[in-house]
């Protein structure tokens, strides 16, 4: 079983984590994987994270490390309602599963953000998990019914949207995909 010295022990320019007792090392995103999930923090994080322009009461935090169990995960985007997290922890990682994730696909990780993470996610009772593809230029969004994920919505190309569970504010999926 992999341990959370062996996540130390990857290189810098790799992102491990431990999925399901299975050690997973991959490079840094490319820049337009990056541009997706850092343009969807910025227009998430005012209105949700900062309450400019929106209702508030989320943190937003990029690539938060996750302890889920024996499980360390690292998603593109992850996000708590503020009543179930009133204060950030002063720890390098959160212990406490969010109430939102986003990944953000790749090639060489979508294998395992659909199968392995998908499964912790649903097992740590994540209430809402999308799926942003930035080559297909599709979200895909998913709400936890049941002990699994349940596709609701898939959104394509240049679509403005009301995303749960924060259809307050449209998003213009154009940027994501922008240059």
């Amino acid at each position: 079983m992999p341990t959370y010295e062996d996540l130390l022990a990857i290189p810098e320019h790799q992102i491990g984590q431990i999925v399901e007792g299975v050690l997973y090392a991959h490079p840094r995103p490319a820049m337009r994987h990056a541009r997706a999930a850092s343009v969807l923090g910025s227009d998430l994080g005012g209105p949700f994270d900062r309450g400019r322009g929106g209702p508030g009461g989320w943190i937003i935090l990029i690539e938060p490390e996750l302890h889920l169990g024996a499980d360390i995960v690292v998603p593109d985007l992850a996000g708590w309602r503020r009543e179930r997290m009133p204060e950030m922890p002063d720890d390098a990682f959160a212990t406490l599963p969010p109430d939102w994730v986003c990944e953000v696909l790749s090639p060489g990780t979508s294998k395992v953000d659909r199968g392995p993470k998908r499964r912790v996610y649903a097992r740590e009772s994540v209430r809402h998990l999308w799926f942003v593809d930035p080559t297909d230029r599709t979200v895909e969004v998913f709400r936890l019914e049941g002990g699994g994920y349940l596709l609701v919505h898939s959104f394509e190309d240049d679509a403005v949207a009301r995303i749960e569970p924060f259809d307050a504010i449209e998003l213009e999926l154009a940027a994501l995909w922008s240059r």
